[in-house]
């Protein structure tokens, strides 16, 4: 990603944002599987904050100070009913969605995360592991896709019994029974035939 890319303006000035309000927060979604090697496209910003001690109305302030402000009527309460804050990178008219984390699985995720440089712009992404689960909390065509791709590019590092696990109580607390099974058939297929 050049500079000059609107993501990573967008990124930029989001990175701002987040070291203003000085919050616990990570990339998830598309740029994340970018940033673990996947190459693939993408048109907006995935991210997560803690919600615990969050304050929202400073947040949204210091996101429209960046450039970055509501592209929803009343995001600020549609951000506390659905627990997601859709904005805009007013300059790249980049979408982003930000996600309010509060369960012990994202709080969790915040702590795992690790910096990546993304030209020039410094934040935090979720591990490839913690980006399968979110995925597979999201399921769509392309979450799958990203799921067979980041486990065939990193597989032999993976504890896939642990993702599993996750899977399953989220699919549990979905009432999604069947993903559990069509997780395991995306792994059989991103898996090498003859790993060691």
């Amino acid at each position: 990603m050049s500079a000059a890319d609107p993501i990573t303006s967008a990124l930029k000035a989001l990175a701002g944002a987040l070291d203003e309000v000085d919050v616990p927060a990570m990339i998830i979604g598309g740029i994340a599987v970018i940033a673990r090697g996947v190459p693939r496209h993408t048109i907006d910003i995935d991210a997560t904050v803690r919600a615990e001690g969050l304050d929202l109305d400073l947040l949204i302030g210091v996101l429209a100070a960046h450039g970055i402000v509501a592209r929803i009527p009343d995001a600020r309460a549609f951000a506390l009913e659905r627990q997601v804050l859709l904005v805009r990178h007013t300059a790249s008219e980049v979408p982003l969605d930000i996600s309010l984390a509060w369960l012990p699985f994202e709080i969790d995720a915040l702590e795992r995360s690790t910096p990546v440089d993304f030209g020039g712009v410094r934040l935090r992404v979720a591990e490839v592991a913690d980006l399968l689960v979110y995925k597979a909390i999201a399921w769509r065509d392309r979450d799958r896709s990203d799921v067979e791709d980041l486990i065939a590019k990193h597989w032999a590092r993976l504890d896939l019994d642990w993702v599993r696990g996750l899977v399953a109580q989220f699919a549990n607390a979905l009432d999604a029974p069947e993903r559990v099974g069509e997780f395991d058939a995306i792994v059989r297929r991103a898996l090498p035939p003859n790993r060691g």
